[in-house]
């Protein structure tokens, strides 16, 4: 199953409801699938989502933000500058497969805070040096991740999680009630970090239906 459409603006309700169903987006494309491909194998999408009224930091969490609470973070309209472009370059040079070309894989070049909705850039500073960005899509209810970066000569500090953090905390002092980190897979992948929260929910297709996904833990880690 793929099912994709394109579209230039949403308003704050049509993303929430697009949301719901598993839908994601770069740029202007929006799609869902149900099954996809990872190191020639045939894995099964995992759509996921935090509902945040059961959402708390595990201990592995709470040592990441207490990590880096001596950097300094802001959270503003989506803005590419030059600067975020070369720590992209940066960050991607870290793969081996599926290398994206542009940030703009995932952002519209054009008024990326505006088109197709609402996006705002979370940025993680060392004094006025950028080391870590994601960009996130605000509905009316919920948030989603769209990508994350971060500089590798910093990979100790987990940036990428600490980002996924301060976006879930911006989600809760805005009311939202989710937030949708994006796709896992079923089987195990390079992605599996997004299963490593509380108050996870997984997406059935077919049904349509949202369910408490286990996370795969020992009680140390709650």
């Amino acid at each position: 199953m793929i099912e994709q459409f394109y579209a230039e603006y949403l308003t704050d309700d049509e993303l929430d409801f697009y949301l719901s169903l598993g839908f994601r987006h770069f740029g202007i494309h929006f799609y869902r699938y149900d099954v996809g491909t990872f190191r020639e194998k045939k894995v099964h999408v995992l759509p996921l989502r935090i509902n945040l009224k059961y959402f708390k930091k595990s201990k592995s969490q709470k040592k990441i933000w207490n990590k880096n609470q001596h950097f300094q973070t802001r959270i503003e309209k989506t803005n590419i500058t030059e600067e975020i472009n070369i720590l992209f370059d940066k960050h991607k040079n870290r793969f081996k497969e599926y290398i994206p070309d542009t940030i703009y894989t995932f952002i519209n070049e054009e008024n990326p805070s505006e088109i197709p909705c609402n996006m705002n850039q979370v940025v993680v500073l060392d004094n006025e040096k950028i080391i870590a960005v994601s960009f996130l899509d605000v509905g009316k209810n919920s948030t989603s991740s769209i990508y994350g970066m971060f500089d590798p000569d910093y990979e100790e500090y987990s940036l990428g999680i600490f980002t996924m953090l301060l976006e879930i905390e911006f989600s809760n002092l805005n009311n939202k009630s989710f937030y949708y980190p994006g796709y896992a897979y079923v089987e195990q992948s390079f992605y599996d970090y997004k299963k490593q929260f509380f108050g996870l929910e997984s997406l059935n297709y077919y049904s349509g239906i949202w369910s408490s996904y286990e996370r795969n833990f020992s009680k140390s880690e709650e």
